[in-house]
């Protein structure tokens, strides 16, 4: 049995046999490597024996009380194993790296982007939003020799979140979406935020990586300067551009070419993720007839912008997540939309720390300005900023929310619901 730590190399031996990664001992295909992590309530190297049993190949652990055969790995420290593992595989592929990370739209963003290079490549980006310091890794040990180009999300919480992410991906290309107003109790404040987004510029400037920037937003054009030749893209006169026509609710722009074009995203905030997926798509030679395509072809899922029709009402799900620019930016594009009555329901934001109250007001006071039919204000954090001349109507908690709705049903309208995740508001549609 092994008593010695095992180094990467020897583990990207057994890897290249077991090419499936786990962490989760509750789903583990078989031949898979499982990885014993830590949580703050669970210790995965307790899980490695009963994974070996459900069909895995080896358990990577860290504690070596628990190993009981040649098939638990020791190495230590799993989660550094894990990411260990990840960047050796990295290094193996010869692909551009394309990295995404900001604010607002990164998960839309990576899907668009993905779906134009899968026009004309083998393209591998990240499922859902496995964005972290375990997400990334797994996404690397997902792309196989054959893939042709690799999509990578990257989220943060703190500053050095993205930097712990660049020096395992190893971007060759990146971009930032946005930088807004979102965890500002990890980050601290904007200025805070602005240094966590940045890190992922300021790697490519220092590996001499390249950059696609957006320059219709004056930060990003600003930090794009850390290039000497940045990609510039968004405006008439940069690399790709596009004129932005409607959003009734769905996006409609017109391209270089003075064609139109048709998409099933909603919100003019959407627009920006559009024009990034046609600069990615026209630096990497992607026919333009296919990225348009791509484009329009586009369905948004999991809560993110998309439109239902619940009976008499056209309901906008925009509940995935939720902080003060992308609820700003939600309330101004459907305050545009031509409709003539609009419901908003609003959820809490989380992770704003002392500045939550402050922001939480803010958005009540835009929303109750914003001349709505109706404005519905669910969380405690809402109800705590309540005033006695708000317009707006305070629902401490959810099923609170769910009696009203009851009982003053909405019919014949256009509603628009956002929230943080864990506000699960998408558990009230039954009711709109």
């Amino acid at each position: 049995m092994q008593t010695a730590h095992i180094t990467t190399e020897q583990l990207y031996t057994h890897y290249c046999q077991h090419p499936v990664v786990s962490t989760d001992s509750r789903q583990l295909p078989d031949g898979c490597l499982f990885f014993a992590l830590k949580g703050a309530n669970f210790d995965g190297n307790q899980f490695a024996a009963q994974a070996l049993k459900q069909g895995a190949a080896y358990a990577v652990v860290d504690n070596p009380s628990v190993i009981a055969s040649d098939r638990f790995l020791l190495v230590e420290n799993v989660l550094e194993s894990l990411q260990s593992l990840a960047r050796h595989h990295r290094r193996q592929l010869q692909i551009p790296f394309i990295a995404i990370t900001g604010t607002n739209g990164k998960t839309t963003t990576k899907e668009l982007v993905a779906a134009v290079l899968r026009r004309k490549y083998r393209t591998h980006a990240t499922q859902g939003n496995l964005n972290n310091h375990i997400g990334v890794p797994l996404t690397l040990l997902q792309i196989r020799p054959e893939t042709e180009m690799a999509v990578i999300e990257m989220g943060a919480n703190h500053i050095g979140d993205i930097a712990e992410l660049c020096s395992i991906a190893e971007p060759d290309f990146g971009l930032i979406t946005n930088i807004g107003q979102a965890h500002l109790e990890g980050f601290g404040s904007f200025e805070g935020v602005i240094r966590a987004k940045s890190e992922l510029f300021d790697y490519l400037a220092q590996s001499k990586g390249q950059a696609f920037v957006n320059v219709r937003n004056p930060l990003l054009a600003e930090l794009g300067k850390k290039f000497p030749r940045p990609i510039y893209y968004g405006l008439h006169n940069t690399f790709a551009c596009a004129e932005l026509l409607e959003t009734t609710p769905f996006i409609c722009y017109k391209d270089t070419e003075g064609h139109t074009h048709e998409t099933q995203l909603i919100g003019a905030y959407n627009f920006d993720n559009i024009l990034t997926a046609i600069a990615v798509g026209t630096y990497f030679n992607v026919p333009a007839a296919d990225i348009h395509q791509a484009i329009a072809a586009y369905v948004p899922t999991n809560n993110r912008s998309q439109v239902r029709k619940t009976g008499s009402n056209t309901l906008i799900m925009d509940a995935y997540n939720a902080n003060p620019s992308s609820m700003q930016a939600a309330l101004d594009s459907f305050a545009q939309m031509p409709a003539t009555n609009k419901v908003v329901i609003l959820g809490d934001m989380f992770e704003l720390g002392s500045y939550s109250a402050a922001k939480h007001r803010e958005i009540a006071e835009k929303a109750m300005q914003s001349r709505f039919a109706c404005v519905l204000l669910c969380g405690k954090a809402f109800y705590d900023i309540r005033q006695a001349d708000d317009s707006a109507l305070f629902f401490e908690h959810k099923a609170a929310l769910a009696e009203w709705l009851q009982g003053n049903p909405i019919q014949n309208s256009y509603i628009l619901l956002k929230g943080s995740r864990g506000m699960g508001l998408e558990t009230i549609t039954d009711l709109l």
